[in-house]
């Protein structure tokens, strides 16, 4: 597979970001660049649906209007991409996974993510757990368009945002961990922006 880039254009960077805020290696943009592994799923919302299935195989689905029925936040954050750009403020809506996972049984210690046209990426629970994660449906008020992951997206926002993998179908939880489809081609397995976890080795 190929990346599919559109809309992004370099020349858009802020040169005054909080260097704080900015990650090694990484430069801010005011653009959202798209980037995806092959074709855009198109994904009806009353085909939606998003399943966990815990580690003894019980599973729990919610249809797009149970989904959205439930406690919805908005929050604020950076986002870092592993081709280096960041992008500062960037305001979402969604649901918790603290949510979701207030209903789960056996959790274990990993999840593997799930989306429609099969992508994957895994996960410790901690970095999914303790208010750090969504499954986010909402962008700058809008709803999320499908180049961006719509209907719904994970937003892991800690980590570089192939993590935060777009068009969510549902996580499997287990007590291993197995990599997914980028980390099955070199990523790194972790993805920490900060420590520059680009890469397996990095």
């Amino acid at each position: 597979m190929s990346f599919v880039t559109r809309g992004f254009r370099r020349r858009d960077t802020v040169d005054d970001a909080p260097p704080e805020r900015v990650p090694p290696g990484q430069y801010v943009t005011i653009d959202f660049p798209v980037l995806s592994a092959g074709p855009t799923p198109r994904v009806p919302l009353d085909e939606w649906q998003f399943t966990l299935t815990d580690a003894a195989g019980d599973t729990i689905m919610w249809t797009w209007p149970e989904f959205t029925a439930l406690q919805i936040e908005t929050v604020t954050v950076d986002i870092h991409c592993v081709t280096k750009w960041s992008k500062l403020d960037t305001t979402w809506e969604g649901i918790s996974l603290d949510t979701l996972l207030a209903g789960v049984g056996a959790v274990g210690t990993h999840a593997m993510v799930h989306s429609y046209g099969g992508y994957t990426t895994n996960l410790p629970v901690a970095d999914i757990s303790g208010g750090k994660a969504w499954i986010a449906f909402r962008y700058e008020g809008e709803p999320l368009g499908p180049e961006h992951g719509g209907p719904a997206r994970l937003l892991v926002p800690h980590l570089y945002f192939w993590k935060s993998a777009k068009w969510v179908q549902g996580m499997t939880f287990s007590d291993a961990d197995r990599p997914g489809f980028w980390e099955s081609y070199g990523y790194h397995n972790y993805g920490d922006p900060w420590l520059e976890q680009r890469y397996t080795g990095d």
